[in-house]
Parts: structure tokens; C-alpha cells; sequence
């Protein structure tokens, strides 16, 4: 078995990205201080074509080297919008029509593994502060939330892992 090269793996251009038909899913960053986490949900979100990125409160937007460096030209490619309050861009979203889920361990949360994706809706996930997780007044706002279930000893993953797990779990229910 022989590695393909970078030049082998017929990726599209920016230009074609951005023409591509998007997955209907937007990532909601309430209040995310790690440039490095905000860059590499830029580049999960180029891969599987998330329809935007929404930053909101401390969350650093592009440009910047620091969300560069793991983005790798991805913050260039998706869509994004920056909201000082992530209460904003929830409401936009619910008046588009999207339903809006928290990825929070909350009482009443739906486990990942059961959820059921309608491929006919538009839907955004809200991820939060690498400490303090999605604010409660998020939460309250949002239409349900979504629990990554967990089997050893520790209760959270880092909110880069999550929007991959999250991410990947939208995308193949929405291509269907």
C-alpha cells in the first residue's frame, strides 16, 4: 500500500468550495478561547462542507496566526460571522428556520448515538468554553440538547474533538 500525495488527492479549490452544496449545519462557538480549537473546527468544518462557522463572545475571528496555524487556509473557505453575544445568533438562527442544539451534558439531553437527524432540516450546534461548557442562558435558549456518551473516568472531551465527533455524526445523517 503507497500513500498518496498531496497533488494525488484531487481536492477541490477555494473556488469550487465555495460552490459546493453546503451540509445544512452551522457551528455555534459560544465563548471558545483557544485560537487553536477555533482553527481546527475552521478545518473539520471545510471537510465536510458545514454551511458556516458562527464565533460568538471571546471567540477570536480570522484573521489570525494563532487560528491559522490549525485552520491551515480553512477560515478562508467557510463562511463564518462573529456575534458578540451568542444569544444573537441563536435567535437569527431559530428565525431561519434552523433548530439549535447545545452539545451539553444537561439533564434531558438526547445521547449522540440516538439522535435522530431529519435530512430535510437545517440544524446548528452550539459548542462552549473549554472550561465552562455552553452557557446556561444558551442552553435555555436552544431547542434540546446533545450528550457524546462517555465510558471512562473522565467527563468531557475537548471541544475540538467534540465538533469532529459532532460534526462527522451531522454530516453523514444530512448526505444521505
Amino acid at each position: 500500500m503507497r500513500k498518496l500525495k498531496i497533488t494525488e488527492l484531487n481536492r477541490l479549490t477555494t473556488e469550487e468550495f465555495k460552490n459546493q452544496q453546503k451540509t445544512p449545519l452551522i457551528v455555534v462557538l459560544d465563548n471558545v478561547r483557544s485560537l487553536h480549537n477555533v482553527g481546527s473546527v475552521f478545518r473539520t468544518s471545510d471537510a465536510y462542507l458545514v454551511e458556516a462557522v458562527y464565533l460568538c463572545g471571546i471567540t477570536s475571528p480570522p484573521p489570525h496566526a494563532e487560528i491559522h496555524k490549525t485552520a491551515l487556509g480553512a477560515e478562508n473557505t467557510v463562511n463564518w460571522k462573529y456575534y458578540e453575544e451568542t444569544q444573537g445568533a441563536i435567535k437569527e438562527l431559530k428565525e431561519k428556520g434552523y433548530e439549535v442544539l447545545a452539545i451539553e451534558q444537561a439533564e434531558g439531553s438526547i445521547m449522540l448515538n440516538t439522535l435522530e437527524i431529519n435530512p430535510v432540516k437545517k440544524y446548528a450546534v452550539v459548542l462552549g468554553n473549554e472550561v465552562k461548557g455552553v452557557q446556561q442562558a444558551v442552553v435555555d435558549s436552544c431547542d434540546g440538547c446533545i450528550e457524546i456518551p462517555q465510558y471512562g473516568t473522565k467527563h468531557s472531551l475537548n471541544v475540538s474533538v467534540t465538533a469532529g465527533i459532532i460534526i462527522w455524526e451531522f454530516a453523514i445523517k444530512l448526505k444521505k
